[in-house]
């Protein structure tokens, strides 16, 4: 297998050399910026498989630089964040990260963290759904991660994406938000609701922007569910 580029972006040295010592040892390839404007040129320049990115960068920081990313570029984003307000880290992921570590993390989780969001966005064969699907005006193809509504193609990010795919491979499955954040993350994953709720409201936004406004359905106290899936 192709070995995997991983992209850090921290001003902090330390910070850097923690994150390249673990993802070196499992077996990672890593470049890094210290700043914004430099992860973007890095960005442009490597096409990494993967970038882990500081939201606290001097200048540019790390919400903007995902920005500029998103505007051209579907790459998986982890966030490493400093700050202890939950709403920073929500809004980081509003704006197409695929995840977050708050600091200080512990490399095992960040590496597990890492393997996740790949396997999410390249599929293996196995249980996963990795084939074709439809629903509705809903094409997804989650092997070769394109997602079309109405014939258009529609840009998703890998948790996006994953988690489209696992409503769609049973759209009458009612999933509760514990047995999506298992279905995506994978079992003992500790993550919150609003992390989840986040990714759902991106996802929703997109498909409605792509005339599908009833894709998902939330059923108050259950879950969550495919819907009709018609155009508008």
């Amino acid at each position: 297998m192709t070995e995997q580029t991983i992209l850090i972006v921290d001003d902090d040295p330390t910070i850097r050399d923690v994150v390249r010592i673990a993802l070196e040892r499992a077996g990672f390839a890593t470049h890094e910026a210290a700043d914004g404007r430099a992860a973007l040129r890095e960005a442009d320049r490597l096409r990494p498989d993967l970038i882990v990115l500081d939201i606290g960068l001097p200048e540019m920081d790390g919400l903007e630089v995902c920005r500029s990313l998103r505007a051209k570029s579907q790459v998986p984003v982890l966030f490493l964040t400093a700050r202890d307000d939950e709403i920073d880290r929500v809004l980081g992921l509003e704006l197409g990260a695929d995840d977050y570590v708050a600091k200080p993390f512990s490399p095992r989780e960040l590496v597990a963290r890492i393997k996740s969001i790949l396997r999410r966005a390249r599929p293996a064969a196995g249980g996963e759904p990795s084939g074709p699907l439809r629903h509705g005006v809903i094409e997804l193809d989650p092997g070769r991660h394109l997602c079309r509504v109405n014939g258009a193609d529609l840009a998703l990010t890998a948790r996006e994406m994953e988690i489209l795919a696992r409503l769609m491979a049973r759209p009458d499955q009612v999933l509760s938000r514990p047995q999506l954040v298992d279905a995506v993350y994978g079992l003992h994953v500790e993550i919150s609701d609003r992390t989840v709720d986040s990714h759902l409201r991106n996802l929703r936004a997109k498909l409605a922007g792509a005339g599908c406004a009833d894709a998902i359905e939330s059923l108050h106290g259950v879950g969550v569910r495919m819907g009709p899936c018609r155009s508008a």
